[in-house]
């Protein structure tokens, strides 16, 4: 679980028992220690894309995740006491990922999600796990990938997920989404935070944060939260017909693969 609303009392949950990722009922680090409140969705879009879901109760990518959720029990610990004390913080990947945090923290509603999304795109480089790790779908949490300096989409966008809570979002407004992008045949991971009502997509190919309604050429496959993996129900796929400009639908015959593979960024 995550949020915790001072270092100190973060430190009391991991030492009682650990924590759960995405968990709603914790309490976060925050930038500071008197954390605004979260965002209010002001709406009840319930999930990206408004698709149906089913969980997965196994596979390689709930696997994947949880190996996550294992490494960012500790990650949240170096947090905690680097955000406890700053000057005395030996981890610079931690300084540089709660610096972030506070910039977003002083902005309010979109513009929150907006600095995370480009001040991470800026932050890491964009590698393949191929070139990187000489293996296909490393998944790294977000110090581990600060200290690389580099990583593919799934890193950007596990390192949005928790800056974004860290930020003050709640964790029902807070998706990593899996897409198969239909054009370059490559699987490709956003965070969607929902404002207002609407899903937004933060995505490491753009600055701009697109609405999942507008997204074009990709097919949403699989979507995390904080109650786990699941998996979308097959959906037409909407594309964009170059020669009219318009909008037209392409409904896959096939159901959709149990796992995935990232082979670019």
């Amino acid at each position: 679980m995550w949020v915790f609303g001072s270092a100190r009392g973060f430190r009391v949950i991991i030492l009682a028992g650990g924590l759960a990722l995405l968990g709603p009922a914790a309490n976060l680090v925050a930038a500071t220690l008197n954390a605004p409140p979260s965002i209010d969705p002001g709406g009840s879009s319930a999930e990206p894309f408004g698709l149906t879901t089913s969980k997965l109760s196994e596979g390689g990518l709930r696997d994947k995740w949880l190996g996550v959720e294992r490494e960012l029990d500790d990650e949240l610990l170096v947090l905690a006491l680097c955000q406890e004390d700053r000057r005395r913080c030996q981890s610079l990947p931690a300084r540089q990922f709660l610096v972030i945090v506070d910039n977003a923290i002083a902005r309010q509603g979109r513009a929150r999600l907006g600095e995370i999304n480009r001040a991470i795109n800026l932050a890491i480089r964009p590698m393949s796990d191929l070139v990187q790790y000489g293996s296909i779908d490393v998944w790294s949490s977000p110090l581990a990938t600060f200290a690389k300096g580099a990583g593919d989409c799934e890193d950007y966008a596990i390192a949005k997920l928790v800056a974004l809570r860290l930020a003050g979002l709640a964790a029902e407004d807070l998706r990593l989404v899996i897409l198969r992008d239909t054009i370059g045949q490559e699987d490709h991971a956003v965070v969607a935070a929902r404002l207002e009502g609407r899903w937004l997509t933060l995505d490491n190919r753009r600055m701009a944060m697109v609405e999942d309604q507008r997204l074009r050429n990709y097919r949403p496959t699989f979507v995390i939260d904080h109650d786990g993996v699941r998996q979308y129900s097959p959906a037409p796929l909407i594309m964009v017909d170059r020669r009219s400009g318009r909008d037209s639908a392409w409904a896959p015959s096939a159901a959709m693969p149990a796992e995935i593979g990232f082979s670019g960024n």
